[in-house]
């Protein structure tokens, strides 16, 4: 029987391991189809990567967000595979149009409006109120998204997003003009920025997959932040929230993805869960599976999450294995530095492979190399740099973090400081 070739959009090296790991990987070659930074470096340009991306394939599948989840609709539609619409991703990837879409199946979500950027004085939208967060219509990893207390926050956040918005938002319009847009996107355009009230409580993400019509649920993930930060410590799985706000967050998931419309794909749903109250709001709509989750359902349901990405595209069976995996819960922890610097001492492949040995259940991934300056590192969000990712599978989680606490230690990274360029130091 012949093999089945998947072109992943955006393959790299953290992911081909889990890939592999999928059920019947042995009948799957999986093939690099642009790299990431032909996808991420400097203005993208859709246009271009399509014409380099002529391929023969049997699937084409991605894990990234823009231009990645776009370009995976596009190419299906060229070459007859099988994946969801392209509207249905915009829906999601438009953060402003998502949110129209969300607030006519559900009131889950904040108080929002937009900024106009081209205005002498831009103001928050007519009735919100401090603090509030602006963002981009489209951005990679939180790039450019800010919180902001007051006008003079306020005003500075716009500046930055006025300077950068064009790096992304410029390259959307290229997608933008392929669909028919309904009369409430009319002169929206990607280069629009979302002002939305600020969300408190626990963050926490859903993963499921839609296939002939119907959605499922298939896990729900716990986000901590470094204390006094909203920047991502680790995701821990599975999620400890009470179970009647899990069904909740299943049913509003549901609700919203049907509305999105989307077939023969995965996503990823983030939510704040307020403790007090009960209250779930919907932060925003990833039309992906999250390729960070992948080593924690590996471990703690035995088989990683790329396999519903897979078997999706393939015209296979997802359906997800519960609970068969070595450990009770597992976490993607952050690594992370508040300050800008030139890393040292960074560890080489060989020395992560002796500390995974040394600390079972564990695996490291370096972002910077040697030498590195931590604001050259593209992708990072507003606040912080990150440094590693570790995942960790334990039983406890005491055993979680003890876990993390001897990688840390065991990298033994070093930094010539500097100042932090920028980065608000009241979150380091």
């Amino acid at each position: 029987m012949p093999k089945k070739n998947i072109f992943v959009i955006g393959l790299d090296e953290a992911n081909l391991p889990t890939l592999n790991e999928v059920p019947n990987a042995r009948e799957l070659t999986f093939h690099p189809l642009l790299t990431i930074e032909e996808l991420q470096g400097g203005e993208v340009s859709v246009a271009e990567l399509l014409a380099k991306a002529e391929k023969l394939l049997d699937a084409i599948v991605g894990y990234w967000d823009f231009p990645v989840s776009t370009l995976v609709p596009m190419l299906a539609e060229r070459y007859g595979t099988r994946s969801t619409s392209l509207e249905s991703v915009v829906k999601c990837e438009h953060k402003y149009w998502s949110r129209l879409e969300q607030e006519k199946v559900t009131d889950r979500h904040p108080r929002f409006g937009r900024v106009d950027l081209s205005a002498e004085k831009p103001s928050p939208p007519e009735g919100m109120n401090f603090p509030m967060w602006l963002k981009p219509a489209l951005s990679y990893s939180s790039e450019l998204a800010f919180g902001v207390d007051d006008m003079t926050e306020f005003e500075e956040a716009v500046a930055d997003i006025r300077d950068g918005i064009s790096r992304v938002g410029r390259p959307f319009e290229y997608i933008l003009d392929r669909l028919a847009l309904p009369p409430e996107m009319d002169g929206v355009g990607g280069e629009v920025c979302l002002a939305e009230e600020e969300m408190s409580g626990i963050q926490v993400a859903v993963e499921g997959y839609v296939d002939h019509g119907e959605v499922t649920v298939y896990g729900a993930l716990d986000s901590i932040n470094y204390p006094g930060s909203s920047c991502f410590l680790r995701h821990q799985y599975p999620s400890t929230l009470p179970e009647p706000a899990i069904r909740e967050l299943h049913d509003v998931t549901r609700r919203v993805m049907e509305q999105i419309g989307m077939e023969a794909a995965t996503f990823s749903v983030e939510y704040f869960y307020d403790p007090h109250t009960g209250r779930i709001s919907l932060l925003e709509i990833n039309p992906r599976h999250s390729q960070s989750h992948a080593e924690l359902f590996q471990y703690v349901d035995g088989v990683p999450n790329h396999h519903c990405m897979v078997s999706l595209a393939l015209g296979r069976d997802p359906r997800m294995p519960h609970r068969a995996g070595h450990y009770a819960m597992a976490a993607k922890w952050y690594h992370r530095w508040f300050a800008d610097g030139v890393v040292h001492n960074v560890p080489t492949p060989d020395d992560l492979r002796r500390i995974e040995r040394e600390i079972p259940g564990t695996r490291i991934d370096i972002v910077p190399s040697e030498g590195s300056r931590l604001s050259d590192l593209p992708g990072q969000d507003s606040y912080s740099y990150e440094l590693a990712h570790i995942f960790t599978g334990g039983d406890t989680e005491e055993e979680l973090r003890e876990k993390y606490d001897r990688c840390v230690a065991a990298l033994g990274l070093t930094f010539d400081e500097t100042a932090p360029g920028g980065r608000d130091e009241k979150n380091g």
